[in-house]
């Protein structure tokens, strides 16, 4: 059996045993990958060890560190209140508020992870509230960050059309940008019009209704106002310095808000002395397993053999959907950037020797890779279930992982039919 084979079996095992049973699937995914790295693939354990997201946990730990403070010293309170004062009252405007928002980010320069990382923890804080579908929220705060994420501008724009550039390819930027944020807002109209109505996963003893003290016969009251202390005045600079170093200077944003949460521990020791318990341990957990395993897969070589397996396949109309399935899937355990540096390469042949439309089929690509970032094996989807509030955590991993199935499922059928089909 070849270690391809056992490498997919072990991933798809694995996978089962930890959505079915009570165990951690981080747990099960760093065992395989030392059983299957030094078994099967003849990886060391120091190149093993190579791929663990080390990036991804600081992101995470610090983001949720640093708005763990801010709940406990009312910030994050005030923020909400403040948002929803900003809508008058309407709270089911503020899914696309954010969705606006993440696309403005994003189509100006920033990396959708920053801008999911920001956003993130603002918007399950407004669905905790306010009673909104966190998985609604959450999955729209993360099609805005894509919908603007291919502008000449942002970062995984510039990256397509700087690998299209050193081909005989010609890719328009404004057909990628536009085919993007198209399907990514479909994808919010059709997730907010089919799921915004279903029931919430809460956890056991949270209310069903909201707060009786922001509430004004029934509805919350977006006329309240209040003055922040001098702690979350603090709050808000940090919050500010957060965005504009992310943003602004390109700084890590994980180790800018672990260094921001210190801070505001330090002048508040004793209201935040139990600030790290709203770090997502068990979301962390998860999702470093996995992506230490997916790392492992691409460091043997197993995804690009996988993605030339598709390559070489009948027509090129059939290869080029074998090829949007092939990214979608493995986007949604890896790094859809370091996907599309591999993938689009990979099309180039196919394009050149062929009548299929060059902007179609890179567009599609595109999108197949990153809207499956809902993913919570992916950093995107990551934060939203580690920042979650309120939820029973196994079933809002269940509702993330069967709305990433239908988008698997769907994603790159929709794209290759809208953007490669019609042009071919």
């Amino acid at each position: 059996m070849s270690a391809e084979v056992i490498s997919i079996g072990a991933l798809l095992v694995m996978f089962v045993v930890g959505t079915v049973l009570p165990i951690n699937l981080g747990i099960l995914a760093f065992v395989a990958t030392f059983a299957v790295g030094t078994a099967s693939l003849g990886l060391t354990e120091d190149e093993i060890f190579e791929g663990f997201p080390a990036e991804l946990f600081v992101t995470i730990v610090g983001v949720t560190y640093l708005f763990s403070v801010a709940r406990r010293n009312g910030t994050i309170d005030w923020l909400v209140a403040a948002g929803v004062r900003l809508v008058r009252g309407n709270t089911a405007l503020i899914p696309w508020v954010l969705f606006l928002v993440a696309a403005l980010l994003t189509a100006f320069g920033t990396f959708t992870p920053a801008a999911v990382a920001i956003l993130a923890p603002i918007g399950m804080n407004f669905a905790y509230r306010y009673k909104l579908n966190p998985l609604v929220v959450g999955m729209m705060v993360i099609s805005g960050g894509h919908a603007g994420a291919f502008s000449p501008l942002a970062v995984s724009g510039a990256l397509v059309l700087g690998l299209v550039d050193k081909t005989e390819l010609h890719v328009s930027a404004v057909a990628l940008f536009s085919a993007s944020f198209l399907i990514n807002l479909v994808l919010s109209i059709l997730t907010y019009t089919l799921l915004a109505k279903r029931p919430i996963p809460l956890a056991e003893g949270v209310a069903e209704t909201a707060d009786d003290d922001l509430t004004v016969s029934g509805r919350p009251d977006w006329r309240q106002s209040g003055r922040p202390d001098w702690r979350q005045w603090l709050t808000l600079a940090c919050l500010v310095a957060l965005v504009v170093g992310a943003l602004g200077f390109h700084l890590e944003i994980g180790f800018l808000a672990l260094a921001a949460g210190a801070l505001l521990a330090l002048v508040d020791m004793k209201r935040q002395e139990r600030a790290v318990d709203g770090v997502s341990w068990s979301t962390l957990l998860l999702v470093a397993g996995m992506m230490t395993y997916i790392a492992m897969l691409e460091k043997a070589g197993v995804i690009e053999e996988i993605s030339e397996h598709a390559a070489g396949l009948g027509a090129p109309l059939v290869v080029a959907l074998l090829l949007c399935f092939t990214v979608a899937i493995t986007s949604a355990f890896a790094s859809s950037t370091a996907i599309l540096t591999a993938i689009i390469p990979i099309a180039v042949p196919l394009l050149l020797s062929s009548h299929l439309s060059a902007a179609g089929l890179i567009a599609a690509l595109a999108v197949s890779t990153t809207i499956v970032d809902t993913s919570p094996f992916s950093t995107n989807g990551a934060l939203v279930l580690s920042n979650a509030r309120g939820v029973d955590a196994r079933r809002f991993y269940r509702q993330i992982i069967g709305y990433t199935g239908g988008i698997v499922a769907l994603g790159p059928v929709v794209a290759w039919g809208a953007l490669v089909l019609p042009w071919s």
